[in-house]
């Protein structure tokens, strides 16, 4: 650890923290249809997108219709992505003559993109048309973004409100959330981007001659690289911003045409976690207590910052078996020191190390660095950061209504230890509340387990590892939490693009998507049709620094409960291995 790593660390957090209020508050207005400065811009935008659909926005609407509109909605982009892929090679925009991708494949890829997951089994640039890409990829990333934040709009009011019906209109959340909060950031990004060198073009790929030439694996002589094009800037940012993370490239953000420089890491990085960190801003101005906001904030800014600190630890201590070697792991003026394996030079250990742990924080899956080449304490902090529910920021609006079930499971045990009716914001927790809770809780980890164990008792599981051992079972273990956390990001060492794991982690996503937005919609209409209980003197404050850690142990406790088992035959049993 560098006390420059560390500086660039901190700069980070620093930035997060100190932006959440002011994009927290104009995420409010928006969702509160109060007049922002974007009004005069896509006000008329808006109007006509209601007209066109035959909206009507002042037409709010039960939990009910509101589950049905966001599983309509998601269901035809999903079968839009899958038809894209399976004609795209009598489709425009194919300058390669990409043919149609396999009917698993194109399964797992239309269930992940309109599922927030974005988990790819394919190479892109040697798989998607640019038709593909655009239409359905970078179309799925903005719209299955915005229904995340439609959900968690949705759920606030139902906590902010009392003796209602409605939570608010799916569409109106949804299209607002796309115009005025991910459309316009993108576009900024994008260019930004494409200013430091990130490609945007409809062109075929080019050749270029090697300084050097080489020979492929059959032994033949190789003098020239292929280098794809194509539109990737618009599509990078707001995988990013709508913490997506699938890339355009097979490498990610690891590509230097995705990601060129340093600038460009940081800003991908910034944006991961921008909108899920302001959205805790956002909850406390919408439920009229930003002190509720600021808790929620430092409580995913404590697990960040112990989790961050361990993979930076243990990516720069390296590996103990090179030293017996007489290799050298220190960080010099010529050597960047620690486990480099896997990483860019020009990003280094502690920017690797951060990009891991935030990009499995939020539920965005995208990688400047394998994590598959990561030391095992390092792969267990990716592993452990979505097996605690991607409730650490998680995904825009997934993450922070996925925390307040836990909120709640936190307050409900608190009343039960002190004897008193648990309260949560003037609203009374049920056994309808807990139940809603329990599944909410238990759905993932009953599908990352069971579909775990499927895997390696099978053939169809066990053919596709390329690691014996403990390590083997860790990248089982990653595709399936990966797929049922809405993450997206992979081990790398696994072969997953086989009919087996498309179609099992097809099914990982949709799971850990619907059944759980679903029962966050019925909790939603249950709080809201509850009568206000005034603040007594045994009501349990959640502001104070006793309830953050308290949350932060409910949480901490529910991911070791479910998981640790699994972990110990996994990436524990290997830093062992390596230790000896």
């Amino acid at each position: 650890m560098t006390t420059n790593g560390m500086l660039q660390l901190f700069v980070y957090l620093a930035a997060l923290v100190v932006l959440a209020k002011p994009l927290g508050a104009f995420m409010a207005r928006v969702f509160q249809r109060e007049k922002t400065f974007l009004d005069p811009l896509f006000g008329p935008v808006e109007r006509l997108i209601y007209r066109f659909a035959k909206i009507n926005p002042d037409e709010e609407m039960d939990w009910k219709q509101n589950a049905v509109a966001f599983l309509l909605f998601n269901f035809v982009g999903l079968i839009v992505v899958y038809a894209l892929q399976r004609l795209q090679q009598f489709l425009p925009l194919n300058p390669q003559g990409l043919g149609a991708v396999s009917p698993d494949s194109s399964f797992n890829t239309a269930v992940s993109f309109a599922t927030n997951t974005n988990w790819q089994g394919y190479g892109g640039e040697t798989t998607m048309s640019y038709l593909t890409q655009m239409l359905g990829m970078t179309v799925q990333n903005f719209v299955s973004a915005a229904g995340g934040m439609a959900v968690l709009a949705l759920f606030i009011r139902g906590i902010a409100r009392h003796s209602g019906k409605t939570l608010g209109n799916f569409w109106v959340d949804m299209t607002r959330s796309t115009l005025y909060i991910l459309m316009p950031m993108a576009v900024v990004l994008a260019l930004v981007l494409v200013s430091q060198g990130s490609v945007q073009n409809l062109s075929p790929y080019v050749s270029a001659s090697l300084l050097q030439p080489t020979a492929d694996t059959s032994g033949a002589k190789v003098t020239e690289q292929v280098i794809a094009m194509g539109p990737a800037a618009s599509q990078i940012a707001i995988k990013q911003l709508g913490t997506n993370g699938g890339g355009f490239f097979n490498a990610n953000s690891a590509h230097p045409l995705e990601n060129p420089t340093p600038l460009t890491d940081f800003l991908e990085m910034f944006s991961i976690l921008m909108i899920a960190a302001a959205l805790c801003y956002t909850f406390g101005k919408m439920v009229g207590d930003t002190r509720q906001g600021w808790s929620l904030l430092a409580a995913m800014m404590i697990i960040l910052v112990v989790a961050l600190f361990v993979a930076y630890q243990a990516e720069s201590r390296g590996n103990p078996k090179f030293n017996a070697l007489g290799i050298d792991q220190f960080a010099s003026a010529v050597n960047p020191g620690g486990n480099m394996e896997g990483k860019e030079v020009r990003f280094g250990v502690a920017n690797s190390s951060l990009w891991a742990t935030v990009t499995t924080a939020a539920s965005n899956g995208s990688v400047n660095a394998m994590h598959d080449s990561f030391t095992p304490m390092g792969g267990l902090v990716t592993l452990v950061m979505m097996q605690l529910g991607e409730v650490v920021f998680g995904g825009v609006g997934s993450g922070l209504y996925g925390m307040l079930v836990f909120v709640i499971v936190a307050v409900f045990v608190a009343g039960l230890l002190v004897g008193r009716t648990p309260e949560y914001l003037g609203h009374k927790i049920e056994a309808y509340e807990m139940k809603m809770a329990s599944l909410l809780i238990l759905i993932m980890p009953l599908t990352v387990l069971l579909l775990t164990a499927l895997a390696v008792v099978s053939q169809a599981g066990t053919g596709s590892i390329s690691n014996p051992g403990p390590h083997g079972f860790s990248e089982i273990l990653y595709a399936f939490t990966s797929q049922g956390n809405n993450n997206g990001s992979a081990f790398a060492g696994l072969n997953a693009n086989t009919p087996f794991y498309n179609i099992t982690g097809g099914l990982a996503m949709l799971i850990s998507r619907y059944w759980l937005a679903v029962p966050t919609l019925a909790l939603a209409g249950s709080l809201v049709r509850k009568k206000l209980i005034p603040v007594s003197e045994g009501t349990l404050p959640t502001h104070t620094p006793l309830f953050v850690f308290w949350l932060i142990a409910v949480v901490l406790i529910v991911g070791a409960l479910n998981f640790f088992p699994a972990l110990a035959l996994g990436p524990i049993v290997e830093h062992l291995m390596m230790m000896q």
